[in-house]
């Protein structure tokens, strides 16, 4: 990595692992809740794996549309404990579990949330620093004085970040002109999410599109080596020295 690197993301509900690879591969990492909410979508709810299938868990956050996603406020606590209770029904015999269950049940039962925003970034913090040891800087975009409407305010936040390149998700290819960021000297990078290596899971078969706590709760201190760690060295190597340290 050189210069300046810099994502700009929504937060989004304990979010696949591709979502972390971003994290990792950036110098700051801005959370962009000042933007539209919309509904049905990973902002609210994520999947994960049971004996039954993939399952969705999803935040109930009212019908309003006419929000921002930092204004979305959580009227009852009430799907905390059951979002809690399906995970660990889901995951109980898996290898790590038991090792981040407190962890986990902690964010989950230890207090009420009454924002969306809120509880979104404390996970995504939480698991980044605390489980997958990521140093990236977490700023949020409402802290910094960046006028304008989409491509504009992204540039805007990238120009007070000091940002010499923007790290994007692939599928924002499909609407950035990457005319405007050269113009701006600013380098545009997209994530390559198509190599992730597979993992033993429970549940039936393999399924890359689950929230990161699978990832989590079936490879412990070895997470890490499924979303970036592959590519400096073979898991089977990395797995070893992790066992050895260990």
């Amino acid at each position: 990595m050189t210069g300046h690197r810099v994502a700009i993301i929504q937060s989004s509900y304990i979010p696949w692992k591709g979502y972390f690879d971003i994290i990792r591969n950036v110098d700051t990492f801005i959370f962009y809740d000042d933007v539209q909410f919309t509904r049905q979508d990973w902002r609210t709810r994520n999947r994960i794996k049971t004996a039954n299938g993939l399952v969705w868990l999803s935040i109930p956050a009212g019908t309003r549309i006419d929000r921002l996603i930092c204004e979305v406020e959580l009227a009852s606590s009430d799907w905390q404990k059951k979002h809690w209770a399906s995970i660990s029904q889901s995951y109980a015999k898996a290898p790590w579990f038991k090792t981040y269950r407190e962890f986990f049940e902690n964010i989950y039962l230890g207090q009420k949330w009454l924002s969306l925003s809120e509880f979104n970034q404390h996970m995504i913090k939480s698991i980044s620093t605390e489980i997958l040891g990521i140093a990236t800087e977490f700023v949020d975009s409402r802290n910094f004085v960046a006028p304008g409407t989409k491509q504009e305010r992204l540039l805007n936040l990238l120009t007070a970040t000091n940002a010499t390149e923007y790290l994007s998700g692939p599928s924002a290819s499909n609407y950035i002109d990457s005319d405007v960021f050269a113009q701006h000297s600013i380098k545009l990078i997209y994530q390559d999410y198509s190599s992730y290596p597979i993992y033993s899971q429970l549940h039936g078969p393999f399924e890359h599109n689950v929230s990161v706590l699978d990832l989590i709760f079936n490879t412990g201190p070895n997470a890490g080596n499924y979303i970036w760690g592959y590519r400096d060295a073979p898991i089977s190597s990395q797995i070893a020295q992790g066992q050895e340290e260990a």
